[in-house]
């Protein structure tokens, strides 16, 4: 079974602020295990499902090299989707209150796929459609000061 973790935060824990807009807002490291082996890429999908106009999407990486098993912090070893932020980079948790979940959402595809730099999250999961042969689920949390 693919796992997804990171050293800097425990499952449902809370993301330490320097991977957030109170931080330094760079991605926090990631630590993939058991990736399919006839998987070909992976997928990365971080949202927040608790924003106040609907899930907001923090960061969308895809076409990762399948044989990653670290995405080191700050790093985007794949093509950038473009966010909620209208960038194509990892955009931290930054809640206008309350606490959020911020659910990374790891996908092993057995494919690559054929999108330009800079698509939305529903062009990839479109094109991911009948690809899946995995998927990894890492949540935290974070409230604002």
């Amino acid at each position: 079974i693919m796992k997804l973790s990171s050293p800097a935060f425990e499952p449902n824990t809370p993301i330490p602020a320097k991977y957030t807009c109170d931080g330094q807002d760079v991605s926090p490291p990631l630590h993939v295990a058991q990736a399919p082996e006839d998987a070909e890429t992976l997928t990365l999908i971080v949202d927040d499902p608790d924003a106040p106009a609907g899930t907001w999407d923090h960061w969308i990486l895809y076409n990762i090299p399948a044989s990653t098993t670290e995405i080191a912090e700050g790093s985007a070893p794949g093509t950038q989707g473009t966010n909620d932020f209208k960038k194509q980079s990892y955009g931290g948790p930054c809640p206008p209150g309350g606490t959020h979940r911020y659910f990374f959402k790891l996908y092993a595809l057995d494919t690559s796929l054929d999108l330009e730099a800079g698509a939305r999250k529903k062009e990839v999961e479109a094109a991911m459609d009948g690809h899946l042969l995995a998927k990894a689920e890492l949540v935290g949390r974070y409230t604002r000061q």
